[in-house]
């Protein structure tokens, strides 16, 4: 990296000035996963301490503009997806954004549910359910790690189809039901080991939760909670003035 000018003293403090003109580089001449100069080019480029490049890198970095490699270096991270919170599948929400969706089926089993899924299906006490873990995949990235419920009466031999194709396709297709209606709780968490290591993320890493209740109808159907990453995923919402405030809810991970 060839020198460019010593940043000055002034108003602006030197680190805010470097997180410029490493956005201005990050947006103008850097594609997603590139590397970015080293700490020690940096330095010499812009006549600034240590301290002032990582305060620099690290805004960058916790905006998720860039990402970190221990032993090898800062990197340009892609841009996030941005969702619009409306009720459709993972599959449909990605491929309406122009992403190849993929999904990678952990767990497909039938089991006793935690209390608080069975009283959210509304099952009778020693009722099974299908409980499904899945990684969601976006163009190759993986997105969301996704833990499921779903009631078997209406739902029989769910087990038997296709599990990494879209639910409420398969809902639809072949079950005639339509999840027509959701309440959904969204919180923060951060990424354990091993939610960490499938999500291709470091421990303590940000993740936002969303915990889904979906009927068809007045039937519940799927508990469904996903922990998506952080650094990959951005959500929109409309707010409504007239809507009346709904009733306070606890939020928290699944039980």
């Amino acid at each position: 990296m060839t020198h460019r000018h010593v940043l000055s003293d002034g108003p602006v403090p030197k680190h805010a000035q470097l997180r410029g003109i490493l956005l201005e580089l990050i947006e103008s001449e850097l594609a997603p996963d590139a590397p970015i100069p080293s700490e020690r080019e940096l330095m010499s480029a812009y006549g600034v301490s240590r301290m002032t490049v990582r305060e620099a890198i690290g805004q960058l970095v916790s905006e998720g503009r860039l990402y970190s490699v221990r032993g090898k270096g800062t990197f340009v991270a892609r841009p996030r997806v941005e969702s619009q919170l409306h009720l459709a599948s993972f599959t449909d929400d990605m491929r309406r954004r122009g992403l190849s969706p993929a999904t990678v089926v952990l767990r497909a089993e039938r089991a006793a549910p935690p209390t608080q899924v069975r009283n959210a299906l509304r099952l009778p006490a020693r009722q099974q359910a299908y409980h499904l873990e899945r990684l969601r995949i976006a163009d190759g990235v993986p997105m969301a790690l996704e833990e499921g419920w779903y009631a078997t009466g209406p739902l029989p031999g769910l087990l038997d189809h296709d599990l990494t194709r879209s639910l409420y396709a398969t809902f639809a297709g072949d079950y005639d039901l339509v999840i027509d209606s959701a309440r959904q709780t969204v919180w923060a968490e951060v990424a354990e080991r091993a939610t960490a290591r499938l999500l291709g993320v470091r421990a303590g890493a940000p993740l936002l939760a969303f915990q889904r209740i979906g009927s068809a109808g007045h039937l519940a159907v799927e508990h469904n909670t996903s922990w998506y990453r952080g650094d990959r995923y951005r959500v929109h919402m409309s707010l409504d003035s007239t809507l009346p405030p709904a009733a306070p809810t606890r939020s928290g991970g699944p039980s």
